[in-house]
């Protein structure tokens, strides 16, 4: 199949923005190419010692989201709807405190095997938190002693780990999380948190989205790392379809979305379970925080990278 492969140039800040507008126009997945994502070579720490020093070399100066949309009879429709949204976001920059940069776009076809293969260029382990190891699947890593090693191919599914939601989401479930715990992964993705929670000792998870696609991905992600005993994969929804009783549930999504389960979510956490939502927006804390609260979870701790907040909330039951 040819597909359209589109690129905006943006920044940091509006990449997010850019990265749902595609995925709203249909795109199969994103893309960010962004240099801030990679450690500073010149201050070489725990992380940078495991990215290809020649990696910054490759990357485009300015940020850029690409995406990939079906080439076909709506093609110029869709280009068109493209163009006209970055116009109006062009537009919109003299009165908004979002930079979005020069919102170039640049498109050009490309095979199935192209686009399978373009990002992975980007894509390499790394660490986070104390243990935790992230290695793409088309990659060799020589493990050290107590370094707990996830496999990931993410394919059309969200969740490599590299993003600041993603990380933190790892990072509190390795602080709060202790053997023999029932986890709930919602909205799972890549598959890549249920994984981490298999790897620290879990008893059980299950892990649930609503895009069968992602739950393809997810399935073969914990095929890959061993962990099918521990880990089920379901497509559905948490406040519709199947759940359980858990000691921990993990939800990387939106503020928005979190604001809507963390009520139906107590119905399913043990009494003093512990919830971990990311993927929050600064601006929308405040939001989460209250309908937190009004659903009777208190605040046991925060995380902030960039732009982002995640959150660790304890039922009050």
């Amino acid at each position: 199949m040819e597909w359209l492969e589109v690129a905006v140039h943006t920044t940091t800040q509006g990449a997010d923005l850019i990265s749902g507008l595609l995925i709203e126009l249909g795109s199969a997945g994103t893309q960010i190419a962004d240099r801030a994502d990679i450690p500073d070579p010149g201050s070489p720490g725990a992380y940078w010692e495991m990215y290809d020093e020649k990696l910054l070399e490759g990357m485009p100066e300015d940020v850029v989201v690409k995406g990939w949309l079906e080439g076909g009879e709506n093609r110029a429709e869709t280009l068109a709807l493209l163009r006209a949204r970055l116009n109006a976001l062009q537009a919109e920059q003299a009165k908004s405190p979002l930079p979005m940069g020069t919102l170039a776009l640049e498109v050009r076809e490309v095979r199935d095997a192209d686009w399978a293969e373009s990002w992975k260029q980007y894509y390499k382990p790394f660490r986070v938190g104390k243990a935790l190891v992230v290695k793409p699947t088309w990659e060799n890593y020589d493990a050290q002693a107590g370094d707990v090693i996830i496999q990931l191919d993410p394919g059309m599914a969200f969740g490599t780990g590299t993003h600041e939601t993603t990380s933190m989401c790892l990072e509190l479930l390795e602080k709060h999380l202790t053997p023999g715990m029932r986890v709930m992964d919602v909205g799972t993705g890549s598959g890549i948190l249920a994984i981490a929670a298999a790897r620290l000792g879990t008893g059980s998870v299950l892990a649930i989205d609503i895009d069968p696609d992602a739950v393809k991905v997810a399935k073969e992600n914990v095929e890959l790392n061993g962990v099918a005993d521990v880990v089920k994969v379901v497509c559905g929804d948490l406040v519709k379809g199947e759940a359980m009783a858990c000691d921990l549930a993990v939800a990387n999504i939106v503020a928005d979305a979190i604001c809507m389960l963390a009520a139906p979510l107590t119905r399913h956490l043990l009494p003093g379970g512990i919830f971990l939502c990311s993927g929050i927006i600064q601006e929308r804390e405040q939001d989460v925080l209250d309908a937190a609260g009004k659903a009777g979870y208190t605040l046991v701790e925060r995380a902030a990278q960039g732009e982002w907040v995640a959150l660790c909330l304890r039922t009050g039951r």
